[in-house]
């Protein structure tokens, strides 16, 4: 303006923009980086503790009748040997093998290398019926001296007829005695002949074992020993 003029002052005006939920302002440098949540700390949760293995439902750790031997002894040879001979076949159907004397013993008349008994060795299905019919006649009672530390067990009967086989007058009666050996899967590692293994120590069968397995399948009675 011109001197002398009167001047007024200039009205600055101010413009504010109302604050919305879409209005964003410049970010900052912590703004930019990125934000890690906080790591939460639970307890430790403890894991349940399995249940021990049950060994039982094993199908390897099942116990079977590996053979069954079926033993004669008469301590001569000739004629009556012979019809002992007969007794087994008639029993088990298989020719049996006669065995001999390892010494000679003057005072009961046995020479070495002389045949003085007859045995035969049955398995399977045959074995368990014979079994079944010799424990029969004991009364599915046993001592605990009849069975053995590796798990095997052993009786004997006076008499061949009370197996059920007729009595024949040319033959006579006989007394019969019974080994049984014991077994589970996996034990003929032991017994084969090309990269013969061993047999595990908690696999192998024991007193106990044996016992248990005459009490539970035939449900036999043990007696105390004599002993």
């Amino acid at each position: 303006t011109s001197c002398g003029a009167r001047t007024q002052p200039i009205a600055t005006a101010h413009c504010f923009l109302p604050v919305s939920e879409t209005t964003f302002f410049p970010e900052t440098m912590a703004d930019k980086v990125k934000k890690v949540p906080a790591k939460v700390v639970t307890p430790h949760a403890k894991k349940p503790k399995k249940d021990p293995k049950d060994k039982t439902k094993n199908i390897m750790r099942d116990v079977r009748i590996r053979k069954l031997c079926l033993n004669i002894c008469v301590g001569e040879s000739g004629d009556r040997l012979t019809r002992a001979a007969k007794v087994l076949e008639q029993l088990t159907g298989q020719q049996p093998v006669f065995s001999k004397a390892r010494y000679t013993v003057r005072s009961f008349g046995i020479r070495r290398n002389e045949k003085i008994a007859v045995h035969c060795t049955v398995r399977g299905a045959k074995a368990e019926e014979i079994l079944e019919r010799g424990l029969k006649v004991r009364e599915y009672e046993l001592r605990k001296d009849n069975f053995s530390d590796t798990g095997n067990f052993g009786f004997g009967i006076q008499e061949h007829i009370d197996l059920g086989i007729k009595y024949d007058p040319t033959i006579g009666i006989y007394g019969l005695d019974f080994y049984v050996v014991l077994g589970r899967p996996g034990f003929n590692v032991a017994h084969r002949r090309r990269k013969t293994g061993v047999v595990g120590f908690q696999h192998r069968l024991t007193k106990e074992d044996a016992m248990k397995w005459f009490q539970q399948k035939y449900d036999g009675i043990i007696l105390p020993g004599k002993k």
